[in-house]
């Protein structure tokens, strides 16, 4: 953490700046680390708010306030606030602009998982539908690949009314 840290201190451009504070905050949720994920999530949404001067360094030209929301989503998930997450994931695909769907086939896996992790099995699959289909069509693999990820999740839910129809077309995918 501290060469990210150092990262930040010596990065100037606002953008750049609020994606540092976001992987950050992504470190300190996964570590359980609540306040300081909370202190970066909104230093990350307060420099993403200011007017840069300059274009965006070409490593960080595509975050936007899509990109910030899912990903505090994705903290707020790792921190157990599985619905404020839910919230945030679905406010950042709302944003996301059509011309970034293999970005949005990601993050409709991360909030397929956050649907699970709050039992909402029948949401989670059709999320999860969604998100493969979009990745077949644009010829994702990374998404594909993360989907299957989450076909164990799905296993203890097989008497849910399609969790047996989706596991077969997943493993056929």
């Amino acid at each position: 953490m501290d060469q990210l840290g150092h990262a930040i201190t010596g990065t100037k451009h606002p953008t750049a700046r609020s994606l540092l504070f976001l992987r950050r905050a992504r470190a300190y949720a996964a570590l359980g680390e609540r306040s300081l994920c909370y202190r970066d999530l909104s230093e990350a949404e307060t420099a993403l708010s200011l007017q840069p001067v300059d274009a965006a360094p070409n490593w960080c030209s595509w975050m936007s306030p899509a990109d910030l929301a899912v990903d505090s989503g994705q903290c707020l998930l790792d921190l157990g606030k599985v619905d404020d997450a839910s919230a945030k994931m679905r406010e950042g695909l709302s944003l996301l602009p059509k011309a970034r769907d293999k970005t949005r086939g990601i993050f409709l896996t991360y909030q397929a998982r956050g649907l699970l992790q709050s039992h909402d099995v029948e949401h989670a699959l059709a999320v999860t539908e969604e998100a493969l289909e979009l990745a077949r069509r644009i010829g994702a693999e990374r998404c594909v690949a993360q989907v299957r990820e989450l076909a164990p999740a799905f296993k203890p839910y097989r008497q849910v009314d399609g969790v047996d129809d989706f596991i077969v077309k997943l493993h056929a995918a």
